[in-house]
């Protein structure tokens, strides 16, 4: 890691005073580092969207069919023909295979799919997909039943949205996208900031080539994979042109539309930094264009960082505001600091004359990446994980477990570096005071150099300059390989980038993960959803008058436990003096009117004198329940008295 690195030439001396200051110094960047690395994550994160409520309710019997089925969210999402479908008990669409009404309320978000009339009793399966608010396709199903639950040939599926292989195609794509973008930011700031003679090196110049390459590639690749990623699933989707022209009406298409315009921008400023700027002599006006391109290439970076920003995690959930450009930071930062690294590894191995100002620069650069790296860390961490149960116990948490240790084994590996470059320093100074001439390539002997006759022929002459070029760069790079501290310290390098490809990976799949908050929040409303009330049963007393000869008395009810699903049923029936009172017949019905459902009839049986029982009294869901009791005290004199009932 180069931004603690020493620099390379002469060790400046230091003072016993400041090398305390300075060691603390550097163990406070690195702690911050990592401290902002394992809160931090991939980037700022709110929630994929979770279905929080339906009616009717997963498992719930009801007596008659419901007009529609409705589906609550915990955020907003967005959804299209066929995202819902309910089956019958035999597989059969029993849906109008409408596209779902928006029934949003407020900061309620719900949606209903209309369904056929007549539909017989049995289960039905409902199967749902949506397209959550941070771009990402979240899926689920759940069974009700009318009448009665039945057999049903329908499978609950399994298989998650975003999955299979074009799950996986797309998922490589969001990795090649974030690498190239890292090339290609990072590798340009680097020759910018750090080493402008580097924009002549060939190997500099590729390497920023094919990060943009690589970044036009992969953004081409997701928006084509867009339409069957959050759809059908199938490969052969890419070739729909509905389904894309549906994918570039959406926030996450027009991100991707928005980055490609913004790369043949990139690909201007890129034919400009090798091209013109290259090959600008003059001191001055290579300044001015210095700072030109500086300032273009920021606002391209940050635009292209921006697209991430807008149609992704940060721009949904709280603080969206602040969020979207913490992200762009974040991703800056990333950039400048990744993509610096793989230039320097780059200019190690193949660039015989990198400078050792260069080396200097980037470390400063690196450090104030960290720097902020570190601060938006801290602000995401919060949005992300929140609780340390969120930490150990989520998949996302688990996984920011092991970004943590990658993290801690490139913290070694960079001590490791500072280590060779220090001594690389040491050999520096040594080196500076040897006498002139030229070094031999195998002995190391000095070697004076003599004029060498340059011939007439002028394409000679350039043929042996060519040559003579050459062979100075090959005795340079000799003698450069031949050196044990800048080879320790090229490997270290190495290694530094192999572990930061790593990192990368696992942040790339923490982009695509329910960040650990959200996913127990989602769990906890699941719960709170399933789990039985625990209520007391219900006692019910109401006063009757039949009209005829003994005709009145008092309905004694008693409803256990009084929640939904079964329910025991007691009835007394006393007289005006308080004594059981034998009735011929007693009926009641539930009606939940607020939901269209009822009258649910119930017709008790006679245990003794005065008192009446039912068992298995089905509340197919939570309401205020009327309860209508038919009393009849002879065969002409009957009366029907009700009383609404929070039930549930």
């Amino acid at each position: 890691m180069t931004a603690t690195a020493p620099h390379f030439g002469p060790t400046p001396s230091v003072s016993p005073t400041r090398r305390p200051l300075a060691a603390a110094a550097l163990l406070a960047a690195f702690a911050g580092m990592v401290f902002g690395l394992l809160l931090g994550g991939a980037g700022p994160a709110s929630a994929h969207a979770a279905l929080t409520g339906s009616d009717p309710q997963d498992g719930a019997v009801v007596a008659t069919a419901p007009k529609e089925v409705t589906l609550t969210f915990s955020e907003q999402v967005a959804m299209g023909d066929g995202s819902v479908r309910v089956l019958d008990p035999s597989g059969k669409r029993a849906d109008t295979g409408a596209e779902p009404r928006n029934l949003q309320s407020g900061s309620t978000v719900k949606y209903g799919v209309p369904l056929h009339t007549g539909l017989p009793d049995g289960t039905y399966t409902v199967a749902w997909q949506a397209v959550s608010a941070d771009s990402h396709p979240v899926s689920g199903a759940f069974t009700f039943s009318i009448g009665a639950p039945s057999k049903t040939t329908v499978a609950l599926p399994t298989d998650q949205a975003g999955g299979g292989l074009v799950g996986t195609l797309y998922g490589i794509a969001r990795y090649a996208a974030y690498a190239g973008f890292i090339l290609l930011a990072g590798g340009a700031a680097f020759v910018l900031a750090c080493w402008q003679r580097g924009a002549s090196a060939r190997p500099l110049q590729r390497l920023v080539v094919r990060g943009w390459m690589t970044l036009t590639t992969a953004t081409l690749a997701m928006l084509l994979l867009r339409n069957p990623y959050t759809g059908s699933g199938k490969l052969a989707d890419i070739f729909d042109l509905d389904g894309l022209k549906t994918v570039l009406d959406t926030k996450p298409g027009a991100a991707l539309v928005s980055r490609l315009l913004l790369l043949g921008a990139a690909a201007l400023f890129i034919a400009v930094l090798f091209g013109a700027y290259a090959k600008r002599e003059d001191e001055r006006e290579k300044k001015d264009l210095t700072f030109g391109l500086a300032i273009g290439g920021a606002v391209i970076a940050a635009g292209i960082a921006g697209t991430w920003a807008l149609a992704e995690h940060a721009s949904t959930g709280i603080q969206p505001g602040i969020a979207m450009p913490v992200d762009v930071l974040h991703l800056l930062a990333v950039a400048a600091w990744l993509g610096g690294l793989a230039a320097l590894l780059v200019a190690l191995y193949r660039t015989p004359d990198i400078e050792v100002t260069a080396v200097r620069r980037f470390s400063r650069i690196a450090f104030g990446s960290v720097l902020v790296l570190t601060a938006t860390g801290l602000y995401q961490s919060w949005r992300q994980v929140g609780t340390w149960s969120a930490l150990t116990g989520t998949r996302y948490g688990q996984l920011l477990l092991l970004k943590v240790g990658l993290v801690a084994v490139l913290v070694g590996v960079a001590w490791i570096s500072r280590r060779w470059t220090a001594r690389l320093g040491a050999g520096t100074t040594e080196a500076e005071g040897t006498g002139a001439g030229t070094a031999d390539a195998d002995t190391g002997a000095t070697v004076e150099t003599e004029p060498a006759t340059v011939p007439e022929d002028p394409a000679r002459a350039a043929q042996l300059a060519r040559q003579k070029a050459a062979v100075a760069t090959a005795t340079k790079k000799r003698i450069r390989d031949a050196d044990p501290d800048r080879s320790g310290l090229r490997r270290s390098v190495l290694a530094e980038v192999g572990v930061a490809v790593a990192l990368l990976a696992v942040t790339t799949v923490l982009t695509s993960t329910e960040p650990g908050r959200t996913e127990e929040e989602a769990a906890r409303t699941s719960a709170a959803a399933s789990a039985p009330t625990t209520a007391a049963p219900l006692a019910v007393s109401l006063p009757f008058d039949t009209g005829g000869r003994n005709g009145k008395g008092t309905v004694r009810m008693d409803i256990d436990p009084g929640r939904t699903g079964a329910n025991g049923l007691h009835i007394w029936i006393d007289g005006p003096d308080r004594q059981p009172m034998d009735v011929p017949e007693v009926k009641l019905a539930f009606t939940l009117a607020s939901k269209d459902i009822g009258p649910l009839p119930v017709v008790p049986d006679r245990l003794t004198e005065g008192h009446w029982t039912a068992s298995g009294v089905q509340i197919p869901m939570a309401g205020n329940w009327k309860i209508a009791v038919t009393v009849r005290t002879s065969d002409i004199d009957q009366t029907t008295i009700a009383k609404n009932v929070k039930i549930g």
